[in-house]
């Protein structure tokens, strides 16, 4: 497995200027998996969007969608291509998807930090960034459910002045990810990728960089 992806890599190479390359190895560099994104039952295209979006201009490599009542969408005018450089997992096989999902992520060793403002929470600012965690958003109108409210570990929120009682989804996610993804690198935490998980990723990349690149894997296997 390793040798193929090996002898990919260097094939698809050939199709990526060096330029290119260089800078999908810039970005790979600062990718993590420290941190995760779940979002559950989002329903708007442009909120899922625009948190994939987030993701990746603060190098969050996954997101994990939750598709109990309302499925996955994407609005390519505000994800901006962000989709072809994340890894998207979507749970919609289970009677219970977001326990299967959580329970997942557990097992992974990702404590479960629920965003709301009506538990015993703590600010993104408090939170304790120091051990892998899943950030968990809800619905626009009902936030997480009462599965998550069950699972999670802890709680979180964002401190709020005004009279408005909740921010957007997707603007939630941006702060929290800028607050929490900035306070990983500061402090002295292992957040990089494994070499095995940047060769994996950096292979889909360029394939995401090269057209119809299908065609050209299937080519690099057929000489084998």
């Amino acid at each position: 497995m390793q040798e193929n992806i090996e002898g990919l890599t260097n094939y698809l190479s050939g199709f990526v200027s060096d330029r290119r390359k260089q800078r999908l190895t810039e970005v790979l560099a600062e990718r993590t998996r420290h941190m995760t994104v779940v979002l559950e039952d989002v329903y708007q295209a442009h909120n899922a969007s625009a948190v994939l979006r987030s993701c990746d201009c603060f190098g969050v490599q996954d997101v994990h969608f939750i598709e109990n009542r309302n499925k996955f969408k994407i609005s390519e005018d505000v994800s901006m291509g962000s989709t072809q450089w994340l890894s998207i997992t979507k749970y919609n096989a289970e009677e219970n998807n977001t326990i299967n999902c959580l329970q997942q992520l557990k097992n992974k060793g990702y404590r479960i930090v629920a965003t709301t403002p009506h538990k015993n929470d703590c600010t993104i600012a408090e939170l304790d960034v120091t051990k892998p965690f899943a950030l968990v958003f809800g619905t626009e109108i009902d936030g997480i459910s009462q599965e998550v409210f069950d699972v999670a570990d802890e709680f979180v929120k964002i401190p709020m002045y005004g009279f408005t009682e909740s921010f957007n989804i997707s603007v939630s996610a941006a702060l929290c990810m800028y607050e929490l993804t900035t306070r990983i690198r500061e402090q002295n935490i292992p957040y990089h990728l494994s070499e095995n998980e940047k060769q994996e990723i950096y292979v889909e990349w360029l394939k995401a960089s090269i057209s119809k690149s299908d065609l050209i894997v299937k080519e690099f296997y057929n000489k084998k």
